[in-house]
């Protein structure tokens, strides 16, 4: 990973994203040593915000301009008074690919983000160059709609709501902001693990698992778009071993649906591979991008 410049934050330089009903998205941009190319967007999971990227944005300085940003919500982005629905959180990002200009652009999801830049990219395909789903959900994987995972879902939500109200949330997650560079574990600390990031989840998750199951009758199309889907290797981080099969086995459908589908294991992670093997979503990034430097 490169340095960032004394006094510079790792991840970029803040940027607001003004939307049409006059919200604004918190982003923040590295431009990137080869401005031409495609530019990288990150979408991150349900409660996550800009900084679960920070090790995998800052590795892509040498590449590509590379565009975090915090869903309504959630970081720095204010609540959406109409709702979190799948379709008003993609609406969202392509405003932000609106924003930040005509593309290509190189769209990188985790987790519930995956249907999320799956949903943009088929909306406006001529303008992405590859899509690259991180552990994602995915319509394919029965597991998500049986009612254990929806009762599951629910105390989980519960319990970090009532953690979150007592300040005794963000200890849970010490490992995973140990492995965050100082400014950006600074940033999530602050704003990660708040009563209003679990209220946002609460909201995501009325219609998220409904709306994705539609899915599965009529999922949104990519096209010839080039789809890298990564799994973790390992179960944990609430998926035991039939959980992470189940998972992994979608994950290979969804590659293997496309043209140029390609399915990469990160052997030594769980769900949270974009903080705990980085380095194989930035090889993969880097080779969905354009005569990049070998």
């Amino acid at each position: 990973m490169t340095a960032p410049a004394r006094g510079a934050h790792v991840q970029g330089t803040a940027e607001w994203v003004p939307l049409a009903d006059d919200r604004r998205l918190y982003a923040m941009v590295l431009p990137g040593a080869r401005p031409d190319g495609p530019t990288v967007v990150f979408e991150a999971g349900a409660g996550a915000g800009r900084s679960s990227w920070a090790l995998v944005q800052s590795a892509l300085a040498p590449y590509a301009r590379a565009v975090v940003y915090d869903r309504s919500g959630l970081g720095r982005s204010a609540p959406d008074p109409a709702g979190r629905t799948l379709t008003r959180m993609a609406d969202d990002l392509g405003a932000l690919l609106d924003h930040f200009g005509p593309g290509p652009y190189l769209l990188v999801g985790h987790s519930a983000g995956g249907p999320l830049v799956r949903l943009a990219a088929a909306r406006a395909p001529r303008r992405i160059a590859g899509l690259v789903l991180v552990d994602p959900a995915d319509e394919a994987a029965d597991v998500l709609f049986a009612g254990r995972f929806r009762r599951m879902e629910r105390m989980a939500l519960g319990l970090g709501s009532a953690l979150a109200a007592l300040r005794l949330l963000r200890p849970l997650f010490r490992g995973q902001l140990a492995l965050l560079p100082e400014d950006a574990r600074r940033d999530m600390a602050r704003e990660g693990f708040t009563p209003g990031v679990l209220r946002t989840q609460r909201r995501q998750a009325r219609t998220y698992l409904d709306e994705l199951a539609a899915w599965r009758g009529t999922p949104p199309g990519t096209g010839d778009i080039p789809v890298t889907v990564i799994s973790g290797g390992l179960p944990g981080d609430g998926m035991d071993s039939a959980v992470r099969a189940a998972a992994n086995a979608a994950h290979a459908r969804r590659a293997g649906q496309g043209p140029k589908g390609r399915h990469v294991i990160a052997e030594k992670s769980g769900h949270y591979v974009p903080l705990t093997e980085p380095e194989v979503v930035v090889r993969e990034i880097v080779a969905l991008l354009p005569d990049a430097p070998g």
